[in-house]
Protein backbone atom coordinates (compact mmCIF):
# COMPACT_ATOMS: atom_id res chain seq x y z
CA UNK A 1 0.00 0.00 0.00
CA UNK A 2 3.06 2.26 -0.14
CA UNK A 3 2.63 5.44 -2.19
CA UNK A 4 3.72 5.72 -5.81
CA UNK A 5 6.14 8.52 -4.91
CA UNK A 6 7.96 6.36 -2.37
CA UNK A 7 8.14 3.45 -4.78
CA UNK A 8 10.23 5.66 -7.08
CA UNK A 9 12.85 6.28 -4.39
CA UNK A 10 15.65 3.76 -3.85
CA UNK A 11 16.89 3.07 -0.34
CA UNK A 12 20.02 4.97 0.69
CA UNK A 13 23.06 3.15 -0.70
CA UNK A 14 25.32 4.44 2.06
CA UNK A 15 22.98 3.49 4.90
CA UNK A 16 22.34 0.06 3.37
CA UNK A 17 26.06 -0.74 3.56
CA UNK A 18 26.26 0.71 7.07
CA UNK A 19 23.37 -1.48 8.26
CA UNK A 20 25.02 -4.59 6.78
CA UNK A 21 28.28 -3.73 8.53
CA UNK A 22 26.45 -3.40 11.85
CA UNK A 23 24.89 -6.82 11.31
CA UNK A 24 28.23 -8.47 10.53
CA UNK A 25 29.88 -6.85 13.53
CA UNK A 26 27.08 -8.13 15.76
CA UNK A 27 27.98 -11.61 14.53
CA UNK A 28 31.55 -11.11 15.71
CA UNK A 29 33.11 -10.50 12.28
CA UNK A 30 36.06 -8.11 12.16
CA UNK A 31 34.79 -5.56 9.64
CA UNK A 32 36.67 -2.38 8.75
CA UNK A 33 34.08 0.11 7.56
CA UNK A 34 34.94 3.02 5.27
CA UNK A 35 31.37 3.38 4.06
CA UNK A 36 29.69 5.97 6.28
CA UNK A 37 30.39 9.70 6.16
CA UNK A 38 30.85 10.14 9.88
CA UNK A 39 33.89 11.42 11.80
CA UNK A 40 35.32 8.87 14.20
CA UNK A 41 36.19 11.64 16.67
CA UNK A 42 34.11 12.34 19.76
CA UNK A 43 32.36 15.69 19.84
CA UNK A 44 34.74 18.18 21.56
CA UNK A 45 34.36 18.36 25.34
CA UNK A 46 33.42 22.06 25.46
CA UNK A 47 30.42 21.39 23.19
CA UNK A 48 29.30 18.39 25.22
CA UNK A 49 29.60 20.37 28.46
CA UNK A 50 27.48 23.20 27.02
CA UNK A 51 24.73 20.71 26.17
CA UNK A 52 24.99 19.13 29.63
CA UNK A 53 24.65 22.54 31.26
CA UNK A 54 21.60 23.18 29.11
CA UNK A 55 20.03 19.92 30.28
CA UNK A 56 20.87 20.67 33.91
CA UNK A 57 19.16 24.06 33.61
CA UNK A 58 15.98 22.39 32.37
CA UNK A 59 16.20 23.59 28.76
CA UNK A 60 14.36 20.53 27.47
CA UNK A 61 11.25 21.92 25.79
CA UNK A 62 10.25 23.36 22.43
CA UNK A 63 12.26 26.23 21.02
CA UNK A 64 11.11 28.71 18.38
CA UNK A 65 10.69 26.76 15.14
CA UNK A 66 13.40 28.84 13.46
CA UNK A 67 15.88 28.12 16.24
CA UNK A 68 17.04 29.84 19.40
CA UNK A 69 18.03 33.50 18.77
CA UNK A 70 21.62 33.13 20.00
CA UNK A 71 22.30 30.26 17.58
CA UNK A 72 20.74 32.04 14.60
CA UNK A 73 22.85 35.07 15.45
CA UNK A 74 26.03 32.96 15.73
CA UNK A 75 25.35 31.30 12.36
CA UNK A 76 24.73 34.68 10.72
CA UNK A 77 27.97 36.11 12.14
CA UNK A 78 29.90 33.11 10.85
CA UNK A 79 28.25 33.35 7.43
CA UNK A 80 29.25 37.00 7.18
CA UNK A 81 32.89 36.38 8.09
CA UNK A 82 33.50 32.97 6.47
CA UNK A 83 31.08 32.86 3.55
CA UNK A 84 30.99 36.63 2.85
CA UNK A 85 27.18 36.58 2.90
CA UNK A 86 25.25 39.76 3.70
CA UNK A 87 22.93 38.18 6.27
CA UNK A 88 21.42 38.66 9.71
CA UNK A 89 19.74 36.24 12.10
CA UNK A 90 16.47 36.69 10.17
CA UNK A 91 18.14 34.96 7.20
CA UNK A 92 18.86 31.78 9.18
CA UNK A 93 16.72 28.70 9.87
CA UNK A 94 18.12 26.15 12.32
CA UNK A 95 17.37 22.65 11.06
CA UNK A 96 19.24 19.39 10.38
CA UNK A 97 21.22 19.73 7.12
CA UNK A 98 19.50 16.74 5.54
CA UNK A 99 16.09 18.12 6.44
CA UNK A 100 17.04 21.53 5.02
CA UNK A 101 17.77 19.89 1.66
CA UNK A 102 14.48 17.97 1.77
CA UNK A 103 12.53 21.12 2.64
CA UNK A 104 14.21 23.12 -0.12
CA UNK A 105 13.09 20.47 -2.60
CA UNK A 106 9.54 20.43 -1.19
CA UNK A 107 9.31 24.22 -1.17
CA UNK A 108 10.52 24.95 -4.69
CA UNK A 109 10.04 21.84 -6.86
CA UNK A 110 6.68 21.01 -8.42
CA UNK A 111 5.78 17.80 -10.26
CA UNK A 112 7.42 17.81 -13.68
CA UNK A 113 10.11 20.35 -12.75
CA UNK A 114 13.64 19.39 -13.75
CA UNK A 115 16.54 19.61 -11.32
CA UNK A 116 20.17 19.48 -12.42
CA UNK A 117 22.32 17.46 -10.01
CA UNK A 118 25.96 16.36 -10.10
CA UNK A 119 26.65 12.79 -11.19
CA UNK A 120 28.27 11.28 -9.21
CA UNK A 121 26.64 13.13 -6.33
CA UNK A 122 25.29 12.53 -2.86
CA UNK A 123 22.62 9.82 -2.84
CA UNK A 124 19.82 11.83 -1.20
CA UNK A 125 19.56 14.55 -3.84
CA UNK A 126 17.85 12.25 -6.33
CA UNK A 127 15.55 10.81 -3.65
CA UNK A 128 14.34 14.26 -2.56
CA UNK A 129 13.75 15.34 -6.16
CA UNK A 130 11.66 12.25 -6.89
CA UNK A 131 9.66 12.58 -3.67
CA UNK A 132 8.56 16.02 -4.86
CA UNK A 133 7.56 14.71 -8.27
CA UNK A 134 10.54 16.41 -9.86
CA UNK A 135 12.73 14.98 -12.60
CA UNK A 136 16.43 14.49 -11.81
CA UNK A 137 18.70 15.50 -14.70
CA UNK A 138 22.24 14.22 -14.22
CA UNK A 139 25.17 16.52 -14.95
CA UNK A 140 28.01 14.08 -15.69
CA UNK A 141 31.32 14.74 -13.92
CA UNK A 142 34.55 13.58 -15.54
CA UNK A 143 37.38 11.91 -13.66
CA UNK A 144 39.79 13.59 -16.09
CA UNK A 145 38.48 17.02 -15.03
CA UNK A 146 38.82 16.29 -11.33
CA UNK A 147 35.03 15.90 -11.04
CA UNK A 148 34.52 19.68 -11.46
CA UNK A 149 31.12 20.70 -12.82
CA UNK A 150 31.34 22.04 -16.37
CA UNK A 151 29.14 25.15 -16.88
CA UNK A 152 28.93 24.37 -20.60
CA UNK A 153 27.44 20.96 -19.85
CA UNK A 154 25.01 22.52 -17.39
CA UNK A 155 23.92 25.05 -20.02
CA UNK A 156 23.34 22.29 -22.57
CA UNK A 157 20.96 20.54 -20.15
CA UNK A 158 18.84 23.58 -19.25
CA UNK A 159 15.30 23.49 -20.60
CA UNK A 160 12.16 25.58 -19.94
CA UNK A 161 11.34 23.02 -17.22
CA UNK A 162 14.62 23.50 -15.31
CA UNK A 163 13.77 24.77 -11.84
CA UNK A 164 16.88 24.17 -9.74
CA UNK A 165 20.60 23.43 -9.84
CA UNK A 166 22.21 21.52 -6.96
CA UNK A 167 25.74 22.65 -6.13
CA UNK A 168 27.83 20.67 -3.64
CA UNK A 169 31.27 21.92 -2.67
CA UNK A 170 33.36 20.39 -1.20
CA UNK A 171 31.65 17.45 -2.80
CA UNK A 172 30.47 14.06 -1.62
CA UNK A 173 31.61 11.52 -2.87
CA UNK A 174 34.52 13.02 -4.83
CA UNK A 175 36.07 15.55 -2.43
CA UNK A 176 36.11 18.11 -5.26
CA UNK A 177 36.30 21.81 -4.29
CA UNK A 178 34.65 23.76 -7.12
CA UNK A 179 36.77 26.76 -8.20
CA UNK A 180 35.35 30.26 -7.79
CA UNK A 181 35.52 30.89 -11.55
CA UNK A 182 33.31 27.87 -12.20
CA UNK A 183 30.83 28.87 -9.50
CA UNK A 184 30.55 32.36 -10.97
CA UNK A 185 29.82 30.89 -14.39
CA UNK A 186 27.08 28.71 -12.90
CA UNK A 187 25.63 31.76 -11.13
CA UNK A 188 25.45 33.58 -14.47
CA UNK A 189 23.43 30.69 -15.89
CA UNK A 190 21.10 30.65 -12.89
CA UNK A 191 20.37 34.36 -13.21
CA UNK A 192 20.04 34.26 -16.99
CA UNK A 193 17.54 31.38 -16.92
CA UNK A 194 15.81 32.28 -13.63
CA UNK A 195 16.82 29.07 -11.83
CA UNK A 196 17.04 28.37 -8.10
CA UNK A 197 20.28 27.01 -6.59
CA UNK A 198 20.54 24.61 -3.68
CA UNK A 199 24.08 25.10 -2.36
CA UNK A 200 25.08 22.20 -0.12
CA UNK A 201 28.16 23.45 1.74
CA UNK A 202 28.12 20.90 4.55
CA UNK A 203 31.88 20.24 4.18
CA UNK A 204 32.87 23.90 3.83
CA UNK A 205 35.36 23.77 6.73
CA UNK A 206 37.09 20.67 5.37
CA UNK A 207 39.17 22.24 2.60
CA UNK A 208 42.82 21.21 2.28
CA UNK A 209 43.75 22.95 -0.97
CA UNK A 210 41.94 25.50 -3.06
CA UNK A 211 39.43 27.79 -1.33
CA UNK A 212 35.78 27.47 -0.43
CA UNK A 213 33.57 29.98 -2.22
CA UNK A 214 29.83 30.45 -1.58
CA UNK A 215 27.63 31.12 -4.61
CA UNK A 216 25.22 33.19 -2.50
CA UNK A 217 27.96 35.79 -1.97
CA UNK A 218 27.66 36.79 -5.64
CA UNK A 219 25.44 39.87 -6.14
CA UNK A 220 22.00 38.81 -7.31
CA UNK A 221 22.28 35.22 -6.04
CA UNK A 222 21.05 35.44 -2.45
CA UNK A 223 17.36 35.62 -3.39
CA UNK A 224 17.59 32.49 -5.57
CA UNK A 225 19.93 30.40 -3.38
CA UNK A 226 19.30 28.17 -0.38
CA UNK A 227 22.66 27.64 1.34
CA UNK A 228 22.81 24.60 3.60
CA UNK A 229 25.51 23.75 6.11
CA UNK A 230 26.02 22.62 9.68
CA UNK A 231 28.26 21.08 12.30
CA UNK A 232 27.91 17.32 11.76
CA UNK A 233 31.12 16.82 9.82
CA UNK A 234 33.53 19.46 11.10
CA UNK A 235 32.58 19.32 14.79
CA UNK A 236 31.87 15.56 14.87
CA UNK A 237 28.23 16.25 15.74
CA UNK A 238 26.42 13.87 13.36
CA UNK A 239 24.10 12.56 16.07
CA UNK A 240 23.14 16.03 17.27
CA UNK A 241 21.16 16.79 14.07
CA UNK A 242 21.80 20.53 14.07
CA UNK A 243 22.48 22.51 10.93
CA UNK A 244 21.02 25.47 9.10
CA UNK A 245 19.65 26.97 5.92
CA UNK A 246 20.50 30.54 4.87
CA UNK A 247 18.61 32.63 2.34
CA UNK A 248 16.42 35.72 2.03
CA UNK A 249 13.98 36.45 4.82
CA UNK A 250 11.04 35.36 2.63
CA UNK A 251 12.70 32.10 1.56
CA UNK A 252 13.44 31.30 5.19
CA UNK A 253 9.82 31.96 6.14
CA UNK A 254 8.72 29.58 3.38
CA UNK A 255 11.05 26.84 4.63
CA UNK A 256 9.97 27.44 8.21
CA UNK A 257 6.36 26.77 7.20
CA UNK A 258 7.49 23.22 6.37
CA UNK A 259 9.60 22.97 9.51
CA UNK A 260 6.58 23.86 11.63
CA UNK A 261 4.62 20.98 10.13
CA UNK A 262 7.43 18.39 10.33
CA UNK A 263 10.11 18.43 13.04
CA UNK A 264 8.76 21.60 14.74
CA UNK A 265 12.25 22.59 15.85
CA UNK A 266 15.72 21.22 16.46
CA UNK A 267 16.48 19.66 19.84
CA UNK A 268 16.73 22.41 22.44
CA UNK A 269 19.89 21.43 24.31
CA UNK A 270 21.63 20.42 21.07
CA UNK A 271 21.14 23.97 19.85
CA UNK A 272 22.92 25.36 22.92
CA UNK A 273 25.75 22.93 22.24
CA UNK A 274 25.87 24.25 18.68
CA UNK A 275 26.27 27.80 19.96
CA UNK A 276 29.38 26.68 21.82
CA UNK A 277 30.63 24.93 18.68
CA UNK A 278 30.46 28.23 16.79
CA UNK A 279 31.57 30.79 19.38
CA UNK A 280 33.64 28.68 21.80
CA UNK A 281 37.16 27.28 21.61
CA UNK A 282 37.90 26.36 17.98
CA UNK A 283 41.18 24.53 18.70
CA UNK A 284 39.60 21.03 18.95
CA UNK A 285 37.85 21.51 15.60
CA UNK A 286 41.05 22.79 13.95
CA UNK A 287 42.88 19.74 15.29
CA UNK A 288 40.31 17.40 13.72
CA UNK A 289 40.59 19.17 10.35
CA UNK A 290 44.39 18.85 10.45
CA UNK A 291 44.04 15.14 11.24
CA UNK A 292 41.70 14.64 8.28
CA UNK A 293 44.29 16.20 5.97
CA UNK A 294 46.98 13.85 7.29
CA UNK A 295 44.68 10.88 6.73
CA UNK A 296 43.90 12.03 3.21
CA UNK A 297 47.59 12.19 2.36
CA UNK A 298 48.16 8.75 3.86
CA UNK A 299 45.25 7.19 1.94
CA UNK A 300 46.37 8.69 -1.36
CA UNK A 301 49.88 7.31 -0.83
CA UNK A 302 48.58 3.84 0.04
CA UNK A 303 46.11 3.70 -2.86
CA UNK A 304 48.81 4.77 -5.32
CA UNK A 305 50.55 1.45 -4.66
CA UNK A 306 47.54 -0.60 -5.81
CA UNK A 307 47.65 -1.69 -9.43
CA UNK A 308 44.36 -1.14 -11.25
CA UNK A 309 43.32 1.91 -9.24
CA UNK A 310 43.49 5.61 -10.14
CA UNK A 311 42.66 8.31 -7.65
CA UNK A 312 42.33 12.09 -7.93
CA UNK A 313 43.61 13.92 -4.86
CA UNK A 314 40.48 15.28 -3.13
CA UNK A 315 40.75 18.92 -2.08
CA UNK A 316 38.08 18.71 0.61
CA UNK A 317 35.60 16.61 2.63
CA UNK A 318 36.88 13.21 3.88
CA UNK A 319 36.36 10.93 0.90
CA UNK A 320 38.41 9.47 -1.91
CA UNK A 321 36.71 8.10 -5.02
CA UNK A 322 39.07 5.65 -6.74
CA UNK A 323 38.51 4.54 -10.32
CA UNK A 324 39.21 0.87 -10.96
CA UNK A 325 39.98 -1.04 -14.15
CA UNK A 326 38.62 -4.49 -13.24
CA UNK A 327 35.68 -5.78 -15.26
CA UNK A 328 33.15 -5.90 -12.40
CA UNK A 329 30.24 -3.70 -11.35
CA UNK A 330 30.82 -1.41 -8.39
CA UNK A 331 27.98 -3.08 -6.48
CA UNK A 332 29.53 -6.52 -6.99
CA UNK A 333 32.97 -5.19 -6.09
CA UNK A 334 31.69 -3.71 -2.81
CA UNK A 335 29.79 -6.92 -2.02
CA UNK A 336 32.75 -9.20 -2.64
CA UNK A 337 35.19 -6.90 -0.84
CA UNK A 338 32.97 -7.05 2.23
CA UNK A 339 32.50 -10.83 2.01
CA UNK A 340 36.09 -11.76 1.19
CA UNK A 341 38.16 -9.15 3.02
CA UNK A 342 35.62 -7.72 5.50
CA UNK A 343 36.16 -4.16 4.26
CA UNK A 344 33.13 -1.97 3.63
CA UNK A 345 33.17 0.70 0.91
CA UNK A 346 30.28 2.33 -0.95
CA UNK A 347 29.78 1.33 -4.59
CA UNK A 348 30.05 4.21 -7.03
CA UNK A 349 26.70 3.40 -8.64
CA UNK A 350 25.00 4.53 -5.42
CA UNK A 351 25.97 8.09 -6.36
CA UNK A 352 24.52 8.06 -9.87
CA UNK A 353 25.06 6.43 -13.28
CA UNK A 354 28.47 8.07 -13.78
CA UNK A 355 29.63 6.63 -10.46
CA UNK A 356 29.89 3.20 -12.03
CA UNK A 357 33.51 2.04 -12.18
CA UNK A 358 34.34 3.80 -8.90
CA UNK A 359 33.92 3.22 -5.18
CA UNK A 360 34.00 5.59 -2.23
CA UNK A 361 36.27 5.33 0.77
CA UNK A 362 35.58 7.50 3.81
CA UNK A 363 38.86 8.20 5.57
CA UNK A 364 37.06 9.26 8.73
CA UNK A 365 38.80 6.37 10.46
CA UNK A 366 41.96 5.78 12.48
CA UNK A 367 45.37 5.53 10.80
CA UNK A 368 45.69 1.91 11.93
CA UNK A 369 42.32 0.99 10.39
CA UNK A 370 43.13 2.84 7.18
CA UNK A 371 46.47 1.04 6.80
CA UNK A 372 44.95 -2.38 7.49
CA UNK A 373 41.84 -1.75 5.39
CA UNK A 374 43.74 -0.54 2.34
CA UNK A 375 46.13 -3.48 2.67
CA UNK A 376 43.07 -5.74 2.43
CA UNK A 377 41.81 -3.75 -0.58
CA UNK A 378 45.20 -4.21 -2.22
CA UNK A 379 45.00 -7.96 -1.66
CA UNK A 380 41.48 -8.07 -3.07
CA UNK A 381 42.32 -6.00 -6.16
CA UNK A 382 45.35 -8.20 -6.78
CA UNK A 383 43.10 -11.25 -6.80
CA UNK A 384 40.79 -9.55 -9.32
Amino acid sequence: MVSQRLQQVPASGTLAISNLVSQLKSEGIDVLSFSLGEPDFTTPDNIIEAAKASLDSGFTHYTPSMGIPELRKAVAERARSFNKLDVQAKNVLITPCKHAIFMAAMAYIDPGDEVLLPDPGWVTYEADIRLCGGIPVYVPLRFEDGFVLDPAVIESLITPKTRMIILNTPANPTGCVIPEKTIRAIADLAMEHDIMVLADETYENLVYSGRHFSIASIPGMMDRTITVSGLSKTAAMTGWRVGWAISTEQNIKDLNKLQGHTVSCCTSFAQEGAVEALVGDQAPIAKMVAEFKERRDLVIDLLSEIEGLETKVPEGAFYVFPKYSADISSAELAKRLLEEQHVAVTPGIAFGPHGEGFFRISYAASEADLREGIARIKKFMGAL
